[in-house]
C-alpha cells in the first residue's frame, strides 16, 4: 500500500469508523494515522465540521456524473476506473 501511495499519511474519518481496533490496524498495515472527524453531541441541526466538508465536496461533485449516480458496474474494477475518468472530466475542465 505505501509504494501506491506514497504521500498519503493521514486518514480522516466519520465518527462511524471510530475504535482503537481499527485505528491500530491502520497503522500496523500501512503506516497511516486514523483521525476522526466527530461531531460534537451538543450541537442541532447543520453544522460544518473541519475537512469533512472536502469528502462531501468530492462526493457532489461526483455526482454530477451520471453513471456514478447509480450503481450500474458490475466490478469494483470498472467502479474505480468510472470514479477516475469523472475526477480526470473535473480537473480537466478547472484547466480549460
Amino acid at each position: 500500500m505505501l509504494k501506491q501511495f506514497p504521500r498519503l499519511s493521514l486518514i480522516w474519518a466519520d465518527g462511524g469508523y471510530s475504535g482503537e481496533k481499527l485505528a491500530s490496524w491502520v497503522k500496523a498495515m500501512c503506516g497511516w494515522m486514523l483521525e476522526i472527524v466527530k461531531r460534537s453531541d451538543n450541537l442541532k441541526g447543520f453544522h460544518i465540521l473541519p475537512k469533512r466538508w472536502i469528502v462531501e465536496r468530492t462526493f457532489g461533485w461526483l455526482n454530477w456524473s451520471r453513471r456514478l449516480t447509480k450503481d450500474f458496474e458490475h466490478t469494483t474494477k470498472s467502479s474505480e476506473f468510472m470514479v477516475k475518468i469523472a475526477m480526470i472530466r473535473i480537473m480537466t475542465k478547472r484547466l480549460a
